[in-house]
């Protein structure tokens, strides 16, 4: 009996190693924090590509009772926020939001969101009337057994600079405060047949950067991002141990990505095969070895008589067309990378590798633990990206089910979600609006509970860019500049009764711009809130925060802000 046991688990962990060596053939193209930067992320198809997590997903959908939940709502609110440490001014304002949160899990599909537009109509302090859509969601629907279709879409407000992005309340005209949209859609097939585990996919992503007004005289910003497409097909074949002792994958792919801003290109293909040697019941040995050819390009910006390259109206640099496209990284050969796998139970789950790519020593790993009531994720990332491809790979990235967080006064959407699925950050893409390439390095945490009637998401990282462009570039002192973004995002939340709730949240953003003559910043905030239900649909809440900003050579600002408002759910 008990080698019957052994055997299953060597089985069950090598069918587990297998799908996730290379199956998510697209992340061999970047360093997503979804994913270990080689194993697939959250969305891909590796995550269903074992018949044995095919099965047991099915299962738990089977025990999982059919939830559609979509509310649609009006809102109607009343904010004062104070400069506590400023000049002193108050702004009052009211609000006009319409928005819908849904959540959904059938037998065939599962789709978590929230959208939201809100009017704001100023009435003291020189503030003006405008408006803010946000949102997020990501869901997927089984079309055929093991053919999924997945998308996922952002809108929120960053800003422009190259300051990173600020999760605070943009309330005043800013001169540095953009709007983002992010897309990204495509089919992804795993199954097994005839004894082999298949896998294959496509996605296409497009992001864009609307800029409300150019960055102020005196800030030195980087190349502000304007927009891009993006493409990403993979294929894998594999094989589980049995006829042999290992597991083996073939698998390849290729990815480009336009960008509108100095005519920038990003092509990349690859082709490896993986094996997975079981050394025991909850231990394995990876290895890969491949072939990348990667190329990036673009073309130089407009100078003018002194050199100095020329911006248009929203402080980008305008792309001299008559200019040969140059490149800022070219790499082709081998590619290797040897690892081990530690699974000691269907809870935890343990990878570390080490390996060779774009000419340099990479480690990435990923540790995963699921209980009950919690889920932890950690994963360390190394590759090639780019803000486009950046967001379409953090969005695919995040789980189907999770709460959507609002900041409780201005409504902007929380770059970090959390749900029982698990968690995942999109702080990181948020980062830096920059048009350019980069080696992104870093490492991301997330954690999610449900404990003593609270629920609890902590989300954590650090990222490092170093940015991509041409040598002999009129932009080329960008080459190899280093930002680095540390950022932590803390969540909860209780139902009081059956009639009330409340939440709090807080986060904490340092940016280290590595530009020439760029300043550093760093922001914090913290807020509350709490509901309760009037009447049927009618909802009463009230909500405080206060946000902290600091950018060197600038006045740091210090606001505090409280709400009361309506909400009419249908």
């Amino acid at each position: 009996m008990r080698t019957k046991i052994t055997m299953r688990r060597v089985g069950t962990l090598a069918a587990l190693l297998l799908a996730g060596t290379a199956t998510s053939a697209h992340a061999q193209f970047s360093g997503d924090p979804g994913s270990d930067g080689d194993a697939p992320s959250a969305g891909g198809p590796a995550a269903s590509s074992s018949e044995g997590g095919r099965s047991e997903a099915r299962a738990e959908r089977r025990r999982a009772k059919k939830q559609v939940n979509v509310s649609p709502y009006l809102e109607v609110g009343q904010v004062l926020s104070a400069d506590l440490k400023g000049d002193g001014d108050v702004l009052t304002y009211t609000t006009l939001a319409a928005g819908v949160d849904a959540s959904i899990v059938t037998r065939r599909a599962e789709l978590a969101g929230s959208v939201r537009y809100e009017y704001r109509i100023g009435e003291s302090g020189g503030l003006g009337n405008s408006s803010s859509l946000s949102g997020l969601a990501r869901g997927r629907i089984e079309a055929a057994r093991g053919l999924n279709l997945e998308a996922g879409a952002l809108a929120t407000r960053t800003r422009a600079d190259g300051y990173g992005g600020d999760t605070g309340v943009f309330l005043r005209d800013g001169t540095n405060v953009s709007n983002l949209y992010s897309v990204y859609a495509g089919p992804t097939f795993a199954r097994r047949i005839g004894g082999l585990d298949v896998g294959a996919g496509y996605r296409f992503g497009y992001t864009k950067i609307d800029v409300d007004d150019p960055t102020p005289p005196g800030v030195t910003a980087q190349d502000i991002f304007d927009s891009s497409t993006n493409h990403v097909a993979w294929a894998s074949v594999g094989a589980r141990p049995g006829d042999l002792p290992f597991g083996w994958q073939v698998s390849g792919g290729y990815q480009r990505e336009d960008a509108s801003q100095l005519d920038q290109r990003y092509e990349g293909k690859f082709a490896r095969a993986d094996v997975t040697v079981p050394i025991g019941p909850t231990l394995a040995l990876l290895g890969g070895l491949g072939y990348e050819d990667i190329e990036i390009g673009q073309r130089d910006p407009v100078v003018d008589a002194n050199g100095v390259p020329v911006r248009d109206a929203n402080g980008r640099f305008i792309t001299d067309k008559s200019k040969p496209r140059e490149l800022s990284f070219d790499t082709d050969g081998l590619i290797w990378d040897a690892g081990v796998m530690w699974q000691p139970n269907r809870r935890t789950a343990l990878t570390a590798k080490v390996g060779r790519r774009y000419g340099d020593t990479i480690y990435t790993g990923s540790f995963t633990y699921r209980a009950n009531h919690a889920t932890l994720s950690v994963g360390v990332y190394d590759g090639l990206s780019s803000f486009g491809r950046g967001l379409s790979g953090g969005l695919a990235a995040l789980p189907t089910q999770f709460d959507p967080i609002r900041n409780p006064v201005d409504g902007s959407i929380n770059p970090c979600v959390f749900g029982d699925q698990g968690g995942g950050c999109l702080a990181n893409q948020l980062g830096n609006t920059t048009t350019a390439q980069f080696r992104n390095r870093g490492v991301q945490a997330v954690f999610s509970s449900r404990l003593g009637g609270w629920s609890y998401g902590i989300g954590a990282g650090y990222d490092r860019r170093k940015l991509l462009l041409p040598s002999l570039s009129a932009i080329a002192d960008l080459n190899g500049v280093i930002d680095e973004n540390y950022y932590l995002f803390l969540s909860a939340g209780r139902q009081l009764d059956r009639d009330s709730d409340l939440t709090l949240a807080a986060y904490y953003n340092y940016f280290d711009n590595g530009a020439p003559g760029a300043a550093n910043v760093q922001s914090a905030g913290i807020s509350a809130a709490y509901s309760r239900r009037l009447w049927r649909g009618l909802t009463g809440h009230a909500a405080a925060s206060l946000t902290a900003f600091d950018q060197e050579g600038f006045n740091s600002e210090l606001i505090g802000s409280a709400l009361v408002g309506m909400r009419y759910s249908f």
